[in-house]
């Protein structure tokens, strides 16, 4: 006599995708639960993972491997250039800058002081209004601004206190509407400069330079703004470049320890500016997004559980169906591990049917819909793979119970089921 071994693994899905597919619609709104919370979770994540990668490329437009030295907020701010009380105190100097660029530290490449002020720009019958940047030649290195059109000036520019300036992509656009730019001349609080270059185009963000002109510091500090009091004159930034991303902590604490020999500050005592370090920005926008994207997408993970316990209702109430079947099949011989096999493949396709489901109706809409409305998405292979398995995994823990259920019933009772 030949023993009974059960059904094979391709007979029982076989025997459950045809239980599945004899009732389509029940099994679609049997896995609706799973569908919503999967495309949720995916949607949700690649928009979280799109606003983080926005965020990331505004920072870096405003420069690559930067730290911003700038007054200390607080206080009242001493000399000539103080702001008002509770602001940045305007405590570096130029001067500083100076000694922060001739100090020949390796992880330093570029160092870029700024003031600026707005004025109204003219050229002909039109104005603008616009700010006014000081600076030196390597601000556009170290903010990433490079001219789109002509030419930045040169340290000799700098050097002779010549009026040449390189204009934002609105402001050449409002002054010259009809022609290029380069090679025109502006006015800038009533003195004559002629234009060097236009700058790209970096969109309408608060950090963009499109309404910003660019002019010698030198130059700056004759015509346009106001000299300290006393002293050498002040800045409202210092921009400097690392060599590279492993550099920034390095050269901020060059910095640091420069400026605290500088300003004689102690150990003790607070310090009257501040180090920015973009790295340290990055990280803090990526941890804060991450934890948002995060908490939203366990929000949305709790449909899958809702999911859950809807394919075990419909899975108990299949049971109650077929109990009938179920009995007459262990009357010809089925073992329990056969008929718990099959309710459990059944509840698993449904829970993976409904994931793969949702996973595609998430990137439709992450990467469709979505975006017609202004958001930004980024494909998260990994958040996908994590929500498809949690479904598959509901899938098993909810259709358990069933399935076990549906194995210990006796036959006789089975039979006589009506």
């Amino acid at each position: 006599m030949t023993r009974r071994h059960g059904l094979g693994p391709f007979q029982v899905l076989g025997m459950a995708w045809r239980s599945l597919s004899g009732n389509v619609m029940r099994s679609v709104l049997t896995t609706l639960g799973i569908i919503i919370g999967v495309a949720a979770v995916v949607a949700l994540t690649a928009v979280g993972a799109g606003v983080n990668a926005g965020v990331q490329q505004s920072i870096t437009n405003l420069g690559t491997n930067l730290l911003t030295v700038g007054g200390a907020f607080g206080g009242g701010g001493g000399g000539g250039g103080g702001l008002v009380r509770g602001g940045p105190r305007q405590s570096v100097t130029l001067a500083d800058a100076v000694a922060i660029r001739d100090a020949g530290w390796e992880s330093v490449s570029a160092v870029a002081p700024v003031v600026q002020s707005n004025a109204q720009l003219k050229n002909g019958s039109l104005n603008v209004n616009a700010t006014v940047v000081g600076t030196w030649p390597e601000f556009g290195a170290v903010r990433n601004t490079e001219p789109e059109q002509g030419t930045l000036f040169s340290q000799a520019d700098v050097d002779a206190r010549n009026r040449v300036a390189v204009l934002g992509y609105t402001v050449a656009s409002e002054l010259f509407p009809t022609g290029s730019a380069v090679g025109g001349t502006v006015k800038i609080a009533g003195v004559t400069y002629t234009v060097l270059g236009v700058l790209p185009d970096k969109g309408a963000g608060g950090n963009s330079m499109n309404s910003s002109v660019l002019i010698p510091l030198s130059t700056y500090l004759q015509r346009v703004g106001r000299p300290s009091a006393v002293g050498e004159p002040t800045v409202q930034s210092v921009y400097v470049q690392a060599r590279s991303a492993d550099d920034l902590k390095g050269a901020q604490a060059l910095i640091e320890e420069l400026l605290d020999l500088r300003h004689g500050m102690g150990p003790q005592k607070d310090r009257d500016y501040q180090v920015q370090n973009q790295g340290d920005v990055l990280a803090s926008f990526s941890e804060v997004t991450g934890t948002l994207t995060l908490f939203l997408a366990s929000i949305a993970g709790i449909s899958l559980l809702v999911g859950g316990i809807g394919i075990m209702n419909i899975m108990l109430v299949s049971v109650t169906e077929r109990t009938r079947e179920i009995g007459v099949r262990k009357a010809l011989g089925a073992k329990p591990r056969d008929i718990l096999s099959q309710f459990l493949v059944e509840s698993l396709l449904l829970a993976v049917g409904g994931g793969l489901l949702g996973i595609g109706f998430g990137l439709l809409l992450a990467f469709v819909v979505l975006p017609r409305f202004g958001l930004s998405a980024v494909a998260t292979p990994g958040a996908m793979l994590a929500a498809f398995g949690f479904s598959a995994a509901v899938g098993v823990f909810f259709g358990f119970y069933p399935a076990r259920r549906a194995a210990a019933l006796d036959p006789v009772d089975a039979l006589r089921y009506e």
